[in-house]
Formats: C-alpha cells, structure tokens, sequence
C-alpha cells in the first residue's frame, strides 16, 4: 500500500481513479476548469495536467514546422498555446482545492519538476513517451514522492530496468498501450495479473486509452488498484487526445462500476452459503447427503 494524499491506495482498497485531463482543456482554463467539475461530480480521486517547458522539449526545428492550427501556422504556435504557465496553474491549484479534488501532473522535463513542486503534489505521474528519460526521472524520484509510471511504448526488458532505477517502494506501474484510441485486441490486460505477481512490493495500475469503459472494469476485476482515463467535454472537439478520452456520461458510469466492483461484484475470497440462499437450498436440494 502507499498513500497519495489523502488516499491510501492498495489492492484492498477502492480503485483510486485518475481523470487525465492533459491537454484537452485546449489552452482554455474554462475549459480546464469544466472537466475538474465533471471529474469531481462523477466520483473521481484526482485529475491529471501535463507540463511542458517548450524550448527544452521540442527542438527549433520542431517548433518551426508549418502545422496549422487554431493558435497559428505552425507547431510551436500549438505547443505554446496549448501549455499552461503559472498564472494557470495557480488557478488550477486553487480551484481543485476548494472542489476538494486532488491534481498532480506529468513533467516532461526536469524545469517542469521544478515549477510543479512548489504546489506540493501529492505525487509524480512519468508519461509512457518520458520513462526512458533518466535525467527527468533521477529528478522525479529525488523529490521523494509517490511515482506514477506509464509503460506504453516498453516492453518487458525496459519494464525492468524502470522499476530497477525508480525503484518498488511507493511505486505505481501502469499498464499502458500508447494507441489513441487502442483497439480491443491490443489492450493485453492480461498483464495486469502477471505484473502484480512480478513486482510484488510495488502497485500495479492501468492507464487506458480505448474507447468505452468496460476494458477499464476489467482491468480493474483482473487486479489493477489505479485506473487512469483521459476525459473530454466532447470526443469530436479539435485535438489529439480528444477521441481517445472519455466524455462526462462515460466517466459517470465508469466511476460508478468501479466504486462498487470490490464492494458489490467481487466480495470476499471464500465461497459460503449465504442467508439469501439457505432458503433456496431447503426448497429445491432433494438430498444432502455428500
């Protein structure tokens, strides 16, 4: 078990659930805000921000290609206007504090550490496309604060040498397939059992990016004690990550199913003869006599 703010998250305890807001707020801090409310309205633990420092990210050459987008012609108008600054973030840290919601954020770059530690997070998410970025994470794991780590893009050989450096304690392993939307038959939740076993003193987790919401419930029923989904006010809006998010009515039903899972679907790990049945049995078994 490990504890991420106030939230003591374990195999026995409810699902902590993460609402991925990344960049769908599409550099809108209404926006941003909106999906704080839907996430906080549907039973989520916390919601989740990326932060980029652009200049150290994205090379010139990068942020000078032609892209047209709704900040300008090219991908640096986009990567600018998409990123949040502080006067953002301190709006953000604000406002989930008094909805009494938790945030916490993927850094892609260890200035974005920096600038998100004066906020005291309750945690470290690492990005799949950042956890072969040694430097960035030396510097996560040096904050000493519960890490959250999404293995898309790594197979089980770099799996490893992740958990070796981050090391087990107060780590979360997502699983994770880097396909926006996934298809069905690339989830492979079966690793979700099969990393529990693996990494028995870390917690393992999954980080969805399909479409629907009854993957996530079974990843959750195979074991996984952290379910992460992107959100959206609407999966057609302009942006990247929009189709592969779910929308409000989604989250809703998918918070609800998970909430009960352990406590209504699942139980406890002994077969007995309920109350409910011992009636039953007098009426319709003819004999007893095994």
């Amino acid at each position: 078990m490990l504890k991420i703010g106030n939230r003591i998250i374990g195999y026995d305890q409810p699902v902590f659930v993460v609402a991925e807001i990344g960049i769908n707020h599409n550099g809108d801090l209404n926006i941003a805000k909106q999906l704080i409310d839907g996430a906080k309205a549907a039973g989520c633990d916390a919601v989740k921000f990326q932060k980029r420092t652009i200049e150290v990210v994205y090379t010139l050459e990068e942020l000078a290609r032609l892209r047209e987008n709704p900040f300008g012609s090219t991908n640096g108008d986009l990567k600018r206007g998409l990123e949040f600054g502080k006067k953002e973030y301190d709006e953000i840290d604000r406002y989930c504090k008094s909805s009494g919601i938790m945030w916490f954020a993927s850094p892609w770059d260890e200035q974005s550490v920096d600038f998100l530690e004066r906020y005291d997070p309750p945690c470290y998410k690492i990005a799949s496309a950042c956890n072969k970025d040694k430097e960035l994470m030396a510097r996560i794991k040096a904050m000493g604060r519960p890490i959250i780590v999404s293995m898309g893009m790594t197979d089980d050989l770099g799996i490893e040498c992740i958990v070796d450096f981050l090391g087990e304690k107060n780590l979360v392993i997502l699983h994770c397939v880097s396909t926006y939307p996934a298809k069905d038959n690339e989830l492979h939740l079966a690793n979700i059992p099969r990393l529990i076993g693996k990494y028995p003193n870390a917690l393992v987790g999954y980080s969805g990016h399909e479409v629907g919401v009854y993957s996530s419930l079974v990843a959750a029923a195979l074991g996984a004690c952290v379910i992460e989904r992107h959100i959206t006010l609407g999966r057609a809006m302009w942006g990247s990550d929009q189709a592969a998010s779910l929308e409000m009515i989604g989250l809703h039903k998918l918070v609800k199913e998970l909430k009960s899972l352990k406590r209504d679907y699942l139980g406890q790990s002994i077969k007995v003869v309920l109350d409910s049945e011992k009636q039953i049995e007098t009426k319709l078994r003819r004999k007893k006599t095994l």
